[in-house]
């Protein structure tokens, strides 16, 4: 009997999925420090946004778990423009930290695209960078975004090969729409992307073996709206009406007719954490590399 036909999706267990990596980056990390090398990652946060100090702390406490070593810098909101550029550039400059993660958002007084470009391409571990979206979308080597990154790691776990089939992003976001599309296209799927001035999002879900849904909506995605047996991947992350974590799908329709769908929380979630270490990783294995 296929998943399909039970007619209840599999979960795509992202918490699993995301220890198994973990405990990979660990036994890397160990091998670089028995090579004199301890894999660094600075991270800022600048103001007070509490979903940022929660996010931060939650990539703090992930690296030091895993044998990275971790620098967290913390400044006021009335931080200027200038000195956070400043902080960056002297963090390029040291041989100890192989990424750097400004958390976003900023104070809207600090242009975050400016912030971004000025961090070395070579520690960009976001993969935010216009360099870094170049060497994805020229297939060059380099940092994937965390999130989408993730995301492909959530499909590749289902067994089920990407060549040929039909993917839809739903959302053309820099940081997940647009990424998660080229990563696809690499894997050699056929893909669509559907967006707020797409006419009936539905017609092109129903023809797709995949739908990744990062919206920032809830119910963006309906039962009637998924091929039996597709690969949903739920990206969103939005409060119900009784204040509970849910996605942008409608997962208890959904669930019903999908193969596989990632839960929320507990599916994208920790993969997007799992991706910057592995990115760290990458990172500092490089300089090792170089140095050999």
């Amino acid at each position: 009997m296929t998943l399909a036909s039970t007619m209840t999706a599999q979960l795509i267990n992202g918490t699993a999925l995301s220890q198994q990596i973990r405990a990979e980056v660990g036994t890397r990390a160990a091998a670089l420090s028995a090579r004199g090398v301890t894999p660094g990652l600075a991270v800022i946060l600048v103001g007070e946004d509490p979903a940022s100090a929660v996010y931060v702390r939650n990539k703090v406490k992930a690296c030091q778990e895993h044998g990275l070593h971790s620098v967290f810098e913390k400044y006021d909101a009335t931080m200027s423009e200038a000195d956070l550029l400043a902080r960056i550039r002297a963090l390029n400059a040291d041989p100890a930290i192989h990424g750097i993660l400004v958390q976003m958002p900023l104070p809207k007084h600090i242009d975050s695209t400016k912030v971004i470009e000025t961090i070395a391409t070579a520690k960009d571990v976001d993969g935010y960078s216009v360099q870094s979206a170049g060497d994805l979308m020229a297939g060059l080597p380099g940092f994937r975004p965390c999130t989408p990154y993730g995301c492909m790691k959530l499909i590749e776990s289902t067994g089920v090969p990407l060549k040929g089939k039909h993917a839809v992003v739903i959302g053309r976001s820099n940081t997940v729409g647009k990424p998660m599309a080229l990563l696809l296209l690499q894997a050699n799927a056929t893909v669509t992307v559907c967006h707020s001035a797409t006419v009936d999002i539905g017609h092109h879900t129903r023809q797709a073996d995949v739908v990744v849904v990062a919206v920032g909506r809830r119910n963006t995605l309906r039962a009637d709206m998924v091929k039996p047996g597709a690969i949903v991947i739920d990206v969103g992350m939005n409060r119900n009406d009784e204040g509970k974590l849910c996605g942008d799908v409608d997962t208890a329709g959904v669930r019903d007719i999908a193969g596989w769908i990632t839960p929320v929380p507990g599916g994208v979630g920790p993969m997007t954490i799992t991706m910057l270490l592995v990115n760290t990783i990458e990172s500092a294995e490089r300089v090792a590399r170089a140095q050999a």
